[in-house]
């Protein structure tokens, strides 16, 4: 049920950002969901359209576009770039990464040398990518 306070805290962000940037109107939000967040987008999209009827009228116009933001590594040992999509893992690899993204060196190895020892690049939390509307 995290995507509900998700939901809420980028409808809050957006709107302090239409409000800081004299923005008359919010027309559209481009939202990346990270893989690794394991977010439920119907749940998600939900959430946005409830909370923005009942708590954030300001913004009922706005089209909220929920965009894919795949987890991607590099190997610390040898500079191996992989994703997540390239590794095999069992669902309940899966499910920890998703509640503690931190656990992904304790299930996954890079590819190439089979080392733990990797940056996550991209794929974790929520971001705001755009916010458009007219001054």
């Amino acid at each position: 049920m995290h995507e509900w306070a998700l939901a809420e805290s980028v409808i809050k962000t957006s709107a302090e950002h239409a409000a800081r940037e004299k923005l008359r109107c919010v027309s559209e939000v481009g939202v990346a969901l990270g893989e690794l967040q394991s977010i439920d987008r119907e749940i998600f999209a939900f959430a946005l359209a409830e909370l923005v009827k009942s708590s954030f009228k300001d913004l009922a116009a706005c089209k909220f576009s929920l965009l894919d933001d795949p987890a991607a590594f590099k190997c610390r040992a040898c500079s191996a770039e992989f994703t997540l999509k390239a590794l095999k893992r069992t669902g309940e690899e899966a499910e920890n990464i998703h509640f503690i993204p931190e656990m992904a060196h304790t299930f996954l190895k890079c590819p190439e040398c089979a080392s733990p020892d990797f940056d996550i690049t991209a794929g974790r939390g929520v971001t705001i990518k755009h916010i458009r509307g007219e001054q």
